[in-house]
């Protein structure tokens, strides 16, 4: 249950980005997932940032880095404007 919360607090994260934009630039389904995989970084720095747990803060950290590369990976495989 908890994790049907977290992708719905993504997808709302998602569509205020979005609504706030001023200009619409269709993205490609490569920037999509970067810019879905950034707002779950800044999800898991946010729950860090909450925590005094040693244990939970090192599983985000290696949440953050796997998220992270995912990111790096995803950036190198767009093609530059």
């Amino acid at each position: 249950m908890a994790r049907g919360w977290e992708s719905k607090s993504v997808e709302s994260q998602q569509e205020e980005a979005e609504a706030s934009s001023e200009k619409r630039v269709p993205l490609t389904p490569g920037q999509q997932k970067i810019r879905a995989l950034q707002l779950s970084r800044k999800h898991v720095l946010d729950e860090m940032a909450h925590s005094s747990n040693p244990r939970f803060r090192e599983l985000k950290r290696r949440a953050l880095n796997h998220l992270e590369m995912e990111i790096a990976r995803l950036a190198e495989m767009e093609p530059h404007e």
